[in-house]
């Protein structure tokens, strides 16, 4: 026993020491990117998937269950793919130039998108659609930091709120088709469930009745 004991101490000093080597940091790096995608993944899609899940669809416990854990494992793995994708290109563009400049990171996001998140399904499309919001407002204060635009006078975002629900609840009355599924369920409950009750059992208590009165 005591000479497995110095065996795996050996062995983890040799992997401390390892991590400490400069010139292997931008692999290491890549690696561990890998390992933080898959663990920011889970952990952001876990929790929105069972929610979702329960609130909106409808199947087995196990069927419900197995759903939860096929969006989990799908967008902790693409997250890690991209990631140690992005950041591999990174590293290679930098050794070949024997500098980073800021195309590299456009450059090599381009090319991680494209592989990793193409494919048009529920999960990337989520994805997509969080940082396409994020960077409408990333690129609008870039533009006012920049001088291409004026700095408001007055706070504008009271405006963007308006408009921004102003226009969602308009394609949902009328376009609801043009909406991703998951917003549609959200605003059927918000917006039409509550148009409908029998009694106080579902009118206060539950969303649905679900016996045959």
């Amino acid at each position: 026993m005591a000479g497995s004991g110095d065996s795996f101490r050996a062995l983890l000093h040799a992997a401390n020491a390892l991590l400490q080597q400069r010139r292997y940091h931008a692999a290491l790096a890549v690696i561990k990117g890998f390992r933080n995608g898959a663990v920011y993944g889970a952990k952001i899609r876990a929790p929105h998937a069972l929610v979702m899940t329960f609130l909106f669809k409808s199947g087995s416990l196990r069927e419900k269950l197995k759903s939860i854990a096929q969006a989990t494992y799908a967008h902790s793995r693409n997250l890690a793919y991209f990631v140690f994708t992005y950041k591999g290109l990174l590293a290679a563009q930098s050794r070949l130039q024997g500098k980073r400049i800021p195309f590299h990171s456009f450059l090599a996001a381009c090319i991680g998108g494209w592989l990793v998140f193409g494919d048009n399904n529920p999960i990337n499309s989520q994805i997509i659609m969080y940082l396409l919001s994020r960077i409408l407002f990333g690129l609008s204060r870039l533009a006012v930091d920049k001088g291409y635009i004026p700095q408001p006078k007055q706070d504008p975002f009271p405006l963007v709120a308006a408009l921004v629900w102003g226009t969602v609840l308009w394609l949902f009355e009328y376009h609801r088709e043009t909406l991703q599924p998951s917003l549609q369920s959200s605003m059927t409950y918000l917006y039409e469930d509550s148009e409908v009750w029998h009694d106080l059992s579902d009118f206060l208590l539950y969303n649905k009745r679900t016996d045959s009165k």
